[in-house]
């Protein structure tokens, strides 16, 4: 038998040491958990689907859902649904209360990480500090105000409007020698959304009985009442914010290896911060001008994802808005089912889940004066 020689190492070429194969294959190990976490929460996001179109007052039978969808479609198989209501509850209803639960879940999860990136801090989050707030308030002014500036848009628009103005204000007060500092950001918050919350009682205060009904809706956060029409309105909004903060995905990882070597490997920094603030702006005000104040989706799923893909913002944008789209149907179904004849405020039970979380990151992160822990 013949002896396996190695070949020798050429002059000019590195031979491959244990490190370099270690590294291959946590990548690879990385690779795969990518795949399988992508893979897993669009498989969990149609099953998600099915169920929540299913459930409710009137039971919907799996095999009656998937005919319906096929005979939109243009495929003839399948029982349609049985009860005289059921193609109308199902599509007019569910469905489109399920596309906005995903637009809005989506978004807010996005926002948060884009958010996190920006700040360069873990609690960044729209509802922490502030942002979602801000927003409700402008949009509470319009449905107070009657303002009907842009038809249909005048809520997102004024929604928006409000979260910028709000994002740029905890941007400058927060920030403290090129970095932003976790008490800052926490009390920044803090006062941010007690102003607000005044500014809402006082537009209760000086709207009619509708208005205030209105404005207790954004308090406590609800997709019920969600339309095809808030739908359309909302989801351009989404879709381009989405687009805008994966493109920047890249400049966002180098930013997270600090300002100065940012700028060393090409990247504008303040420009990529002002444009990544509209951009949460942008996101927020499609959560928050048809269904209110959903609070910790942004805190909670981006830090949930990125324990499986790592710090990579590509990748996290892109699951984190799967994840938070998931997250918000499950809540959204919770809510409406668990009590029969009864929506819950969505914003009631995703605060019940993301306010110990808060707790404990913000414990982890106070041994630091800004940073990641």
């Amino acid at each position: 038998m013949t002896a396996t020689v190695p070949r020798p190492t050429l002059r000019g070429e590195q031979a491959p040491t244990r490190a370099t194969d270690g590294t291959a294959a946590l990548d690879r190990k990385r690779r795969r958990r990518v795949v399988l976490l992508m893979s897993g929460l669009v498989v969990a996001l149609v099953g998600a689907t099915l169920v929540a179109g299913g459930s409710g007052q009137l039971t919907i039978p799996l095999n009656e859902i998937l005919g319906s969808i096929a005979h939109r479609v243009g495929l003839d198989v399948g029982p349609l649904p049985s009860h005289p209501r059921g193609e109308y509850t199902l599509w007019n209803v569910r469905f489109s209360r399920i596309a906005m639960a995903v637009i809005v879940g989506g978004s807010l999860a996005v926002a948060g990480a884009a958010m996190q990136g920006v700040f360069g801090n873990p609690l960044a989050e729209p509802s922490v500090v502030g942002v979602s707030s801000g927003a409700a308030v402008a949009a509470g002014a319009a449905i107070v105000f009657s303002l009907r500036f842009a038809g249909d848009w005048s809520i997102p628009v004024c929604a928006f409007i409000g979260g910028l103005a709000t994002t740029l204000l905890v941007y400058a007060l927060s920030r403290s020698d090129g970095r932003t500092e976790v008490v800052t950001l926490v009390l920044t918050g803090i006062a941010v959304n007690a102003v607000a919350g005044a500014l809402l009682a006082l537009l209760m205060f000086l709207g009619d009985t509708q208005a205030r009904e209105s404005i207790v809706f954004w308090q406590l956060g609800s997709l019920n009442g969600s339309r095809w029409a808030y739908v359309v309105v909302v989801a351009p909004l989404a879709a381009v914010g989405v687009v805008i903060a994966i493109a920047c995905a890249r400049s966002l990882d180098l930013l997270a290896l600090g300002e100065r070597s940012a700028r060393h490997l090409g990247v504008n920094v303040e420009a990529l911060r002002i444009v990544l603030i509209v951009v949460v702006a942008l996101l927020t005000a499609a959560a928050v001008s048809f269904c209110g104040i959903v609070a910790f989706v942004g805190l909670v799923v981006p830090h949930l994802v990125r324990m499986v893909t790592g710090p990579g913002h590509r990748v996290l944008l892109i699951a984190s808005f799967l994840a938070g789209a998931l997250v918000l149907i499950c809540a959204d179904t919770v809510a409406r089912t668990f009590i029969a004849y009864t929506d819950l405020p969505l914003g009631m039970l995703t605060s019940l889940v993301g306010g110990p979380f808060f707790f404990w990151l913000l414990r982890r992160t106070r041994r630091t004066a800004g940073g990641w822990a």
